[in-house]
């Protein structure tokens, strides 16, 4: 993701910190397991001079020093193991509980950006909505099919409206599963509170959680910077940068469409937004409260024939869910 470089400046800033705090950890537990036992120190000090040691005499042509050196730290580390097991620690408490485990909070592994660098950058660029702090509250560990009918029935698939939700959940799970090996699409249309955004949140989470950029707009937000991009002149690097990211993300999610207001424009936008992102095969989620008719007059039979034929369409159905939690 592009950064100007008052952005990259922050973000390493951000890693560094994470690093310095991860040596206070690994400091202050070696402190500890030294004061329950000074022979660690000793043995800790023993394979430091070793090490030192033994570098000169290779430096001076010493052929054995090397094997040497393997033998001592060998039995330096079966001699500091069998202490630390007396005491009830393992080698890996002295391993500092990384924020990243895959590039251990330094942002790079080798010379590439780690994904929560890449992710990382999409926070930072753009307001993502507040997205985390919801999916705290809305993800599949608090994701309730209470609030689903066994007796209301959808005539046109003879499922009630909690079979419905549960296999729109499964086909959720699938998308999830197969992300990084079968391309695929979400259209999740039905009427107001019946856990369509729920639904893209709980998606939204689980692959966050696996290091995938995500990027969550109402349909509002993302062509209010399709109009910045196209007709202002002097448009903020922030918001060209956020731009890019739109088709560069692994998921975009596309909120509430057709809560905007049509025209022209945000029909053409579309269009090419949700095609470009086809031809590079970035997954997208869109969520709307229209059907499949209005979907098309709206936004043209060139539209919704990219959607029906890329996107798997999920149909909800059922009461208010916001309605009914107030009644209870």
């Amino acid at each position: 993701m592009p950064l100007n470089n008052l952005q990259y400046d922050e973000i390493i800033r951000e890693y560094q910190a994470k690093q310095i705090q991860n040596q206070h950890i690994v400091d202050a537990r070696i402190k500890e397991v030294y004061s329950k036992d000074s022979r660690l120190k000793g043995i800790d000090d023993a394979i430091s001079s070793c090490s030192v040691a033994q570098a000169r005499k290779m430096l001076d042509g010493d052929s054995l020093a090397l094997a040497d050196l393997h033998q001592q730290l060998a039995e330096y580390k079966k001699q500091r193991l069998a202490i630390l097991q007396e005491l009830g620690y393992s080698e890996q408490y002295f391993e500092p509980s990384y924020a990243c485990p895959d590039c251990k909070d330094t942002g790079y592994i080798g010379n590439d950006r780690c994904h929560c660098f890449k992710q990382r950058a999409i926070d930072l660029v753009y307001t993502q909505s507040n997205i985390r702090g919801i999916l705290k509250e809305e993800n599949f560990d608090t994701f309730s099919y209470n609030y689903y009918s066994t007796l209301e029935i959808n005539p046109s698939t003879g499922l009630t409206s909690l079979e419905t939700m549960q296999n729109a959940v499964k086909t959720c799970h699938k998308f999830i599963h197969e992300f990084d090996t079968d391309f695929s699409n979400l259209f999740i249309y039905g009427d107001t509170g019946v856990g369509k955004t729920f639904l893209s949140n709980c998606i939204a989470k689980e692959l966050l959680d696996t290091g995938h950029s995500v990027i969550y707009f109402t349909a509002f937000q993302l062509f209010d910077i399709f109009e910045k991009n196209t007709f202002h002149k002097d448009t903020p690097e922030d918001m060209l940068v956020a731009h890019q990211n739109i088709f560069d993300c692994d998921l975009l999610i596309i909120d509430d469409l057709g809560t905007e207001m049509p025209n022209s424009f945000t029909i053409s936008h579309l269009f090419l937004c949700l095609n470009e992102r086809i031809l590079r095969r970035k997954s997208t989620i869109i969520s709307t409260n229209l059907s499949l008719q209005q979907m098309a007059d709206i936004y043209s039979e060139r539209t919704f024939s990219r959607i029906s034929s890329n996107y798997v369409m999920l149909k909800l159905f059922g009461d208010d869910i916001r309605i009914q939690k107030k009644l209870r």
